[in-house]
């Protein structure tokens, strides 16, 4: 038995909480930039009183789009064995001739992490088992 006006009753409250929602996320959005700025700024005046948030999220010794993905590709290029993140890590900070605290270090060599992780997410590359407590590297064939 075919019931037309409920499915189109059905539909419309979808369509209704969906608009809802895309409302909701705006705002969120909003929300989570402002507490950035306010973080910012509190990092501005007193550094001792730097949010852990901004703390995890160093923006300095940012790279343009892209470049990091080509270094990690070029350094896999040229390497002749397995690689790990802190190798690459280490000559991405060398090349840029950049000295970091360890938190630092550690977040950069995160983000390498990434990229090596969504370039196996395209079978760009390959885990070649571990080099000490590192995932080893290599280009897929």
């Amino acid at each position: 038995m075919e019931r037309p006006n409920t499915v189109a009753g059905l539909m419309a409250k979808r369509d209704e909480l969906f608009k809802l929602r895309k409302a909701l996320e705006k705002d969120l959005h909003k929300v989570t930039c402002d507490i950035d700025h306010l973080d910012a700024a509190i990092a501005l005046f007193d550094p001792e009183q730097t949010p852990r948030a901004i703390q995890r999220y160093v923006t300095k010794h940012r790279a343009k789009k892209g470049s990091v993905q080509r270094f990690v590709l070029d350094y896999l290029r040229k390497a002749s064995g397995p690689v790990t993140s802190k190798d690459i890590t280490t000559a991405w900070l060398e090349a840029r001739n950049l000295r970091t605290d360890d938190e630092t270090y550690v977040i950069i060599r995160k983000r390498i992490g990434a990229c090596l992780t969504k370039y196996q997410e395209r079978k760009t590359v390959v885990s070649a088992g571990h080099i000490g407590e590192y995932k080893a590297w290599v280009l897929a064939v």
